[in-house]
């Protein structure tokens, strides 16, 4: 691949996006703080025939998981039928009993999915986490794409790869197809969101109206926009970034001050389009992560193309002495925990921390899952004028209207500490573009 035209623009292009606003905005010690997201210029590269089979996997995955949120949220066949233990359901956090017998416009629940996967040493790759609720992350590949083509245009005249300009079509086309009848929005809980940056970028590539809680009012089983000069006009469509309990504090959470009072009232009647569907936190659950594959051959009598990261759950007898047993080998992941956090290594543990969180691995055994420490791949990186390597992972984005469509590109995380496999943002990461061969 032909990249020495991005590399010497490395500083010139971080410094645009600071321009930007392309930030990560944090809470740590009841401290908002906001960060640029670093900007590496050397692409994550894709080939043809490996992103097919990429994109066949994703597919395959995000309809098992609309199938198993369509059937949880009415018969519980899958209960039923002795492949999900009934604990996994109504135990999750994710679970919203309020959502029980309500359909989504169109019978689709996520509509955007972000699916996080490693490449592993092997050359395998592996689903690590399903992301279903409001999973952030494409704009930054968008502006990156966009600033690196302004900056070196020949690089992309004499590569051939495929255009990621399409997802805010693709997006659009998403809350299009399920509109009841009236404008689209993007609902941001506001400024100090971490991901505000990608809010007001989305809602200026798609034309939606980017607005918060106090723009929007529920009346007569409908929902308005209302404008600055007062007028109210139907909204058939929202693309929601605020997590499901502060939506609406007459039916959620009463002390969201940030929700819509009575919207899940005109969703429930199927006049608004909610993106994504209430109550999708049951099927990205790390614990229901482990029946994934096991979904996808009940629900489309199929194996599943992409595996999931060898995983145990203490919950199984036989897994609890499988991870007792092998516990410096393994990682350790609270269900609850998203970001980064609630992740410990076995190894890196005092013998002291090992004893207290075995405890409560054993109070709490539905609590965590394990697994197998996967050796992926390191992607250069350019560190103070050096090339070296770090550890990356993918965030792939399924976007569902009458099919799914996988993104031809994705964000690409890396950790910039050359002892971590952790890559998410939140703990000081940065991104790279993703470059995806058309042949």
């Amino acid at each position: 691949m032909k990249q020495p035209g991005l590399l010497k623009h490395t500083d010139k292009l971080n410094e645009q996006m600071a321009r930007y606003g392309v930030k990560f905005g944090i809470y740590k010690n009841n401290v908002f703080k906001e960060q640029l997201f670093p900007f590496d210029s050397i692409p994550r590269v894709i080939g043809h025939k490996e992103f097919m089979l990429l994109e066949k996997g994703l597919k395959q995955r995000v309809m098992a998981l609309n199938l198993f949120l369509k059937d949880i949220y009415s018969k519980k066949q899958i209960v039923k039928d002795g492949v999900i233990p009934e604990d996994f359901i109504f135990a999750s956090s994710g679970y919203m009993a309020e959502c029980e017998g309500v359909m989504p416009v169109k019978g689709i629940y996520s509509h955007i999915s972000g699916i996080d996967l490693v490449k592993g040493k092997d050359g395998q790759w592996y689903i690590l986490e399903d992301n279903l609720r409001v999973p952030s992350g494409a704009s930054y590949p968008m502006i990156a794409r966009e600033l690196c083509r302004r900056s070196s245009p020949e690089t992309f005249r004499d590569n051939k790869l495929e255009d990621n300009r399409n997802y805010a079509g693709l997006l659009r086309w998403t809350m299009d197809y399920v509109n009841t009848g009236g404008h689209t929005v993007i609902l941001t809980p506001g400024r100090y969101n971490a991901a505000y940056f990608e809010h007001s970028y989305l809602a200026e590539k798609t034309g939606a109206h980017l607005v918060t809680g106090s723009e929007l009012k529920a009346d007569n089983d409908r929902l308005y926009y209302i404008s600055a000069d007062g007028s109210r006009e139907q909204v058939g469509a929202v693309y929601r970034r605020i997590s499901d309990e502060y939506l609406d504090p007459m039916n959620f959470n009463p002390e969201s001050l940030i929700g819509i009072p009575h919207i899940y009232d005109v969703f429930r009647k199927g006049n608004v389009a909610l993106l994504n569907a209430p109550g999708n936190g049951v099927a990205d659950d790390k614990g229901i992560y482990y029946f994934v594959p096991e979904m996808v051959k009940y629900y489309l009598g199929e194996d599943a193309v992409l595996s999931n990261a060898p995983t145990y759950l203490p919950f199984y007898e036989k897994d609890m002495k499988y991870v007792l047993e092998n516990f410096d080998k393994l990682v350790l992941k609270d269900v609850a925990e998203a970001g980064g956090y609630g992740v410990v290594f076995g190894s890196s543990m005092s013998k002291e921390q090992k004893k207290d969180f075995i405890k409560l691995l054993e109070k709490e055994p539905r609590r965590f899952i394990a697994q197998e420490v996967i050796d992926f791949e390191d992607l250069d990186i350019v560190d103070n004028g050096e090339i070296v390597p770090r550890k990356a992972d993918l965030r792939a984005f399924v976007l569902m209207a009458d099919e799914p469509i996988v993104w031809k590109s994705g964000l690409t995380r890396f950790s910039r500490n050359p002892d971590s496999f952790i890559v998410n943002s939140s703990q000081g990461g940065g991104f790279k573009d993703t470059w995806v061969l058309y042949q």
